[in-house]
């Protein structure tokens, strides 16, 4: 990154000493990590009826160097498992000991979900519209406090990684906040193949983070309850590259592969005007034109068959996997984007290109 593009943090002072210049051990619930170790740390959630506990893991490296406090989550919905995956890597990548500053990698937060398969918590509640949470309330908002606490306030930026829910997919993209201009220069360093400027939902951990002026990347690619591949390794990559712009860890030489990614600051889905059979004719990177075909649906007999059209131009950035759908469904999820951006979209080069030549050596991850 130019010299003009640095990113500025706030680095959080609480585990320095600033007469020594020495750092102090990273305190986290009941437990320390000293300078230049790593341990991972059960928080305790809840009991379960059969009266086994439950914990919310979290593996802590503390590096002997100052430098920014950073947390990397997955599985908050708990059968959106790519952040598990990439999280693996991360922690088993050669030299990761060695970073400045202190990271806190969270494979599953919603342990709930995840053992069971599940979007949401035994309580049918969406984690990520409890936060902040508090420490009478359901499950969801203990969990969600908790993580909140002992993780999140810690911490100078996060990254979240998602999925797309069940029977469906989403394009490697990151989301963010459009009135961070940190933010945005952290999600240019990631290199996913789009950044999509949302919203703050209530209830998300992103709003809740941004109240306490914590940035957060929210990663999204893949399916729930798959690893995908091309997804793991840009979200692999892009976390590798988000820790590097924050002076974490060294720049390596040079990236293998360069991506630029194209800005979309609003989306839009594509509904079935029907019920019946779904036969798709876009993928996922697609470039597409207001109406472009995109899918044709048919009853079962194939008397009937609808069009699926594009109602603007823009990038398939999601779509439905399943062939059954009832009317009204979403079927596409469309990224709006200047043509002239659009027209660098070239999934299928990236993807050829990961194949062919990792984004990292393969010898950094162990």
């Amino acid at each position: 990154m130019s010299k003009n593009s640095r990113i500025f943090i706030r680095v959080r002072d609480t585990n320095m000493t600033q007469t020594t210049k020495t750092r102090d051990a990273f305190k986290i619930g009941t437990e320390s990590v000293k300078p230049g170790t790593r341990k991972t740390v059960h928080l305790p959630v809840s009991t379960s009826h059969d009266l086994s506990s439950i914990s919310l893991p979290v593996h802590v490296i503390h590096g002997r160097r100052p430098g920014p406090t950073v947390f990397v989550s997955g599985a908050v919905h708990g059968d959106e498992i790519i952040g598990v995956e990439v999280i693996r890597r991360l922690l088993n990548t050669k030299n990761i000991d060695g970073l400045r500053g202190t990271l806190l990698a969270v494979p599953v937060v919603n342990s709930f979900g995840f053992a069971n398969h599940s979007r949401y918590l035994p309580d049918r509640r969406d984690l990520n519209r409890c936060f902040p949470g508090n420490t009478t309330g359901s499950l969801a908002g203990r969990l969600a406090h908790i993580f909140m606490k002992e993780v999140v306030e810690r911490c100078d930026v996060g990254i979240d990684i998602h999925s797309a829910a069940i029977h469906r997919e989403n394009l490697p993209q990151i989301r963010v906040t459009p009135s961070s201009l940190n933010t945005m220069k952290l999600a240019q360093a990631f290199e996913a193949p789009l950044i999509l400027t949302s919203a703050l939902k209530e209830g998300s951990l992103r709003k809740a983070a941004h109240q306490k002026k914590v940035d957060i990347l929210l990663f999204e690619a893949g399916e729930a309850l798959r690893f995908d591949e091309f997804a793991v390794r840009i979200g692999f990559s892009g976390v590798m590259k988000v820790l590097r712009a924050l002076e974490m860890i060294p720049k390596s030489k040079a990236p293998k592969h360069k991506i630029n990614p194209i800005l979309s600051t609003s989306s839009f889905w594509v509904r079935s005007p029907a019920g019946g059979l779904l036969r798709t004719y876009r993928s996922l990177g697609d470039v597409v034109e207001k109406g472009d075909l995109l899918g044709l649906l048919s009853d079962t007999m194939g008397k009937v068959e609808t069009e699926i059209n594009a109602t603007e131009a823009g990038v398939i950035i999601g779509r439905t996997n399943l062939p059954m759908v009832h009317e009204g469904d979403a079927i596409f999820h469309v990224a709006k984007v200047a043509k002239q951006t659009a027209d660098h979209v070239s999934l299928e080069e990236l993807e050829e290109g990961l194949h062919r030549e990792p984004l990292f050596d393969e010898d950094e991850i162990i």
